[in-house]
């Protein structure tokens, strides 16, 4: 590993970490953990599923739309090595998705849209699994062990983030503040949605813009999007990098 990028993960260590605030925003947060994913362990794509109030899982974030959808696909059809990650705890590890005979419904969707390989990490702590975090590639190999070390660092920083902000916020149970979280969401792919249209983007640009509108009038993600839905905000801008 080199000296840059090892100041790099330092950084987002520090980023990811850093969850003592008031107006801490559990989507961004968990969407900076997929794009982070990506950034550091050289994957194509990554999503994250997190249990909601009835102990089912839910896609929470992903670091492109149609990573969204596949992990949706997941959930539709009860099959998937995310799946399997979360209910064993373990992490899973497919090298090569077109032979895997144990999803034969999830293999052909993922290769339909161009992934080869999946590893699925688990949000835990110590027995306590509440998601996974999924990490694709369009070619298919193995993760190396320091790539998915550092992915399960990452992954139980975050959970360790969501139980740290529970406590700060004084909440009964974790699944009150995942039951918020996805509620919010509900909002934002409303609002993607209703942006792709108005201003004729792809839903993956629409969300940059969301998300980056949001930011610049220092807004939750969620409330942006409650506000665009509402027509009280009227959205020009076009898609520009996303915030880092």
């Amino acid at each position: 590993m080199s000296e840059m990028t090892q100041v790099r993960l330092t950084d987002v260590f520090v980023e990811m970490a850093d969850t003592l605030v008031d107006d801490f925003d559990v989507i961004d947060f968990l969407h900076n953990l997929t794009g982070r994913c990506v950034e550091l362990l050289g994957v194509t794509a990554a999503g994250l599923m997190l249990t909601d109030e009835r102990g089912s899982l839910q896609v929470i974030a992903a670091s492109t739309e149609k990573t969204r959808l596949l992990e949706l696909f997941q959930l539709q059809t009860d099959q998937g090595p995310c799946l399997d990650c979360f209910s064993s705890g373990e992490p899973v590890s497919v090298a090569d998705l077109p032979s895997a005979s144990k999803w034969p419904h999830f293999s052909a969707a993922a290769e339909e849209v161009g992934f080869a390989a999946v590893h699925a990490l688990p949000m835990r702590l110590r027995t306590e699994v509440i998601g996974a975090l999924n990490l694709f590639h369009t070619e298919p190999g193995t993760l190396d062990e320091d790539k998915q070390r550092i992915g399960q660092a990452l992954a139980d920083v975050a959970t360790i983030g969501l139980l740290q902000q529970r406590a700060i916020q004084h909440r009964d149970s974790l699944t009150e503040q995942l039951q918020t979280a996805l509620n919010s969401r509900i909002l934002i792919e409303q609002a993607k949605g209703t942006l792709s249209e108005r201003l004729g983007l792809e839903v993956d640009e629409a969300f940059v813009v969301l998300r980056t509108q949001a930011r610049s009038r220092n807004q939750r993600l969620s409330d942006y999007a409650k506000a665009v839905l509402e027509g009280s905000e009227e959205v020009q801008a076009e898609p520009d990098e996303a915030p880092r």
